[in-house]
């Protein structure tokens, strides 16, 4: 102990630059290494950022030796009262103090609710408790989720992300925030000017998209400043994930090149490939030796920058076609491309999802996807098998062909909104492929879901595999979840305050009612796309024909939603102290009243079809009423606001037009995402208030009027005028510049008992 002690002494000067790094004073690249005692001082401004005045309480120990070749935490009593943490890292002694505050403070941190209480004095642990990961790798983050849900984020919110990653023992973070810079040096120095770039760097809602190569340009021309803002904030990042212990994983270069590059450099051969209904993008041909240059180039610019832990994300064909299926073709694009990266970092590990396997399954044959991963030596190479939970791959992928692969859990589309999660595969599947010789080099277990903020249940499971070699017992995990989410247990309700004492009939109806959820929306087994999207969400569009008419179809009993609203409902009172319940009751009560507006609005339209004119009225006006029904009770809840995501784009800007764009890009992503008409809109819809009242409402407003024109006059529906009128409406609203609430409204519960009172009898039968 004392020479880890002199340790500490050493490096504090390092470690004062460390944690004051700012926006201004970080001008050379963050330190892609930290010592053990550095580590041990950045889990110790941890603890003091989640403990609070309790800090005091806390030894911090860093001991890098593993244990049976395995990362390990421990959390013990010292001789002189002090709660020790232990680990191989930070993020294991962060993984440690989650763990400690979990049993014997009923401690709870999600997106959605927290219960963050603490009693007046710690406890001290019965027994020391240690705990090993059987995974080498615990990956966190989507391409997709850069944008969905991080677009806007400042410092303050990555420091709260990092410390959740290390204290649910996440290793592996995805980390592409300022990928900007370093494209932007690169073309500035094979002699590019910022004209000539204008087109190719996207706006600040889409960046993914065109870091993916699927798109150039769209919600541009990106401001400097948001080049440069982006930058700093990616050195703060990484300076802190990396003092955790943990190892970010970088972009590399895949071939996408800017839309100037033929005129500059017309002896070089390119190829097209056009994603979806956006223009086509260029792409450098394997044969190419500038390929390997730009490689080369691109991680060298990347390093001086941001440093390097060595694994790099890269996706050659992400959702786009090869040019063409020869395994020739496929074997020297991806040798190109790893070969790139190697020459500017021999020790390079390249990281590649495995989505396009699944995307384009008819095209990924056997002989293509051996063909494309061949070229790369197997320690040098990961697979994320990214829909693992729902659509695997890796056994139909010829198990990645000796390369080591991560199972992930994607679990949303678009951070669309909807109670979803496929629990028996989070549960089981990943230790018990773990375990399979016939499962291949699996080697870790990821977190890949396009959006966060939602769901809390199904990701807290998730993390639950990463620091025990078994199975998740669904039922147990369950009751220990809501013990600490709702703060049921009373002797630490009375110490910290966070809820009236609940009795044991309150205790086991609110947890029937979850267990409804378990058993329902949480065992999607069915639908492939995340849950789908709620009906309020999307366009309305006229078929035509009444045959076209389809009840409206779950994944999951209606019934078993509807009992656990009936659950919530009648323990809302005992629980309503509870942060993470009064963000539940709204949840489920969301779900339940979208379901029936699902219903009342195919009610409208068989009416219609029937040329039942006043039956057709009645169901109209009770669709709207509910609409604005649910964005009240949005309101209530600070998750679940419009406002938040566009004054925060908002403030990103530097200048009117500025703000301007960020706004336009903000309201754009969440609604048209493309132009108007694509295949792409509400893609990425929400079930925000604000959205709800003044875009998904009016849109079916619209609608219903051009349908009762077509009744009152016997006129047949006026399919060019509604759809013309709508997409100028969609249009006119992303460019608008109304004032949305950013802090909530009303009472969660007593909102929620008055639509319940409402509504639940509308659901009967259904």
């Amino acid at each position: 102990m004392k020479g880890f002690i002199a340790e500490c002494v050493v490096v504090l000067l390092n470690a004062f630059v460390l944690f004051s790094c700012t926006k201004n004073d970080c001008p050379t690249a963050p330190k892609a290494e930290y010592s053990p005692a550095e580590q041990a001082m950045a889990a110790q401004e941890l603890v003091k950022r989640i403990t609070g005045s309790h800090f005091g309480r806390f030894e911090i120990v860093v001991d890098p030796v593993l244990k049976d070749g395995c990362d390990w935490f421990a959390y013990y009593a010292s001789g002189d009262g002090q709660i020790v943490l232990e680990g191989n890292e930070g993020v294991s002694v962060a993984s440690a103090l989650h763990a400690y505050l979990k049993q014997y403070c009923g401690w709870h941190s999600s997106w959605c609710g927290n219960n963050h209480g603490l009693p007046e004095s710690l406890p001290l642990p019965l027994e020391r408790v240690e705990k090993k990961s059987p995974y080498k790798y615990r990956y966190n983050l989507n391409y997709c989720t850069f944008n969905y849900s991080l677009s806007w984020w400042d410092e303050e919110r990555w420091q709260q992300e990092i410390d959740f990653m290390a204290m649910n023992g996440i290793n592996m973070p995805l980390a592409l925030t300022g990928q900007n810079t370093v494209w932007q040096k690169v073309y500035r120095r094979l002699g590019f000017t910022d004209k000539e770039l204008e087109g190719f760097f996207s706006g600040p809602a889409f960046f993914n998209w065109f870091w993916m190569g699927n798109l150039d340009g769209w919600g541009g021309p990106l401001p400097q400043s948001f080049i440069d803002a982006h930058e700093n904030l990616q050195r703060f990042i990484l300076s802190r994930e990396r003092s955790l212990g943990m190892t970010p994983v970088l972009p590399a270069f895949t071939g996408h090149v800017p839309p100037a590059f033929e005129k500059k450099f017309p002896e070089v051969k390119v190829g097209k490939t056009t994603w979806l209904d956006y223009p086509e993008v260029t792409v450098l041909d394997p044969s190419e030796e500038m390929f390997t240059t730009i490689a080369r180039m691109f991680i060298e610019e990347q390093t001086a920058t941001y440093g390097t832990n060595h694994y790099y994300t890269a996706d050659t064909f992400n959702e786009n076609l090869p040019p063409v299926n020869d395994p020739e073709y496929l074997t020297a694009m991806s040798k190109v491309v790893y070969d790139g990266m190697a020459a500017a970092d021999p020790q390079a590990v390249w990281l590649m999802q495995a989505w396009l396997f699944y995307h384009h399954a008819d095209f990924w044959g056997k002989s293509q996807i051996e063909a494309l991963l061949k070229p790369v030596p197997d320690g040098n190479m990961i697979i994320l098998d990214l829909f693992a939970d729902f659509k695997p791959v890796w056994e139909r992928a010829g198990l990645f062909y000796g390369k080591q692969w991560i199972w992930c859990m994607l679990q949303n589309f678009g951070q669309r909104p909807c109670l979803c999660g496929s629990s028996e595969s989070v549960a089981n599947d990943p230790n018990s492929l773990l375990h399979n010789p016939a499962a291949g080099n699996m080697q870790g277990i990821g977190l890949t879901m396009e959006g966060i903020n939602q769901n809390p249940f199904i990701f807290a499971m998730m993390f639950e595999n990463v620091w025990q070699d078994a199975p998740v017992d669904r039922d147990s995990f369950l009751e220990d979840w809501l013990d600490c989410r709702y703060g049921m247990r009373t002797a630490r309700q009375a110490a910290s305050g966070s809820v009236k004492t609940v009795s044991y009939e309150d205790s086991v109806t609110v947890t029937r009612a979850w267990q409804s959820l378990l058993h329902s929306v949480y065992s999607n087994e069915t639908n492939p796309d995340g849950g789908g999207w709620p009906g309020i969400a999307k366009r309305p569009v006229f078929k035509g024909y009444a045959d076209s008419l389809a009840v409206p179809e779950l994944f999951y009993s209606l019934d078993s939603l509807v009992a656990a609203w009936d659950g919530m409902i009648r323990c809302a009172d005992a629980f309503s102290g509870s942060d993470c319940f009064r963000y539940d009751i709204v949840d489920i009560t969301r779900e339940s009243l979208l379901d029936l507006l699902d219903i009342m609005h195919y009610k409208s339209q068989q009416c219609f079809y029937a040329s039942d004119r006043d039956g057709f009225a009645e169901y109209a006006a009770d669709v709207m009423e509910l609409a604005d029904d649910i964005d009240m009770l949005l309101s209530t809840r600070k998750e679940f606001l419009l406002g938040p995501w566009v004054e925060s784009a908002k403030a990103y800007g530097t200048t009117d037009a500025e703000r301007d764009l960020y706004e336009w890009n903000a309201k754009t992503q969440i609604t048209l995402w493309g132009v108007p008409g694509s295949a792409l809109n509400d893609y990425a819809c929400k079930s925000w208030s604000g959205l709800v009242k003044d875009f998904y409402k009016k849109r079916y407003q619209l609608f219903y009027q051009c349908q009762m024109q077509a009744l009152e006059s016997g006129k047949p529906f006026d399919y060019d005028g509604s759809m013309k009128s709508c997409l100028e409406f969609e249009k006119g609203w992303t460019e608008g510049h109304d004032l949305y609430p950013v802090e909530p409204s009303g009472s969660e519960i007593d909102i929620c008992l008055r639509l319940w009172s409402k509504y639940r009898q509308n659901m009967h039968g259904m």
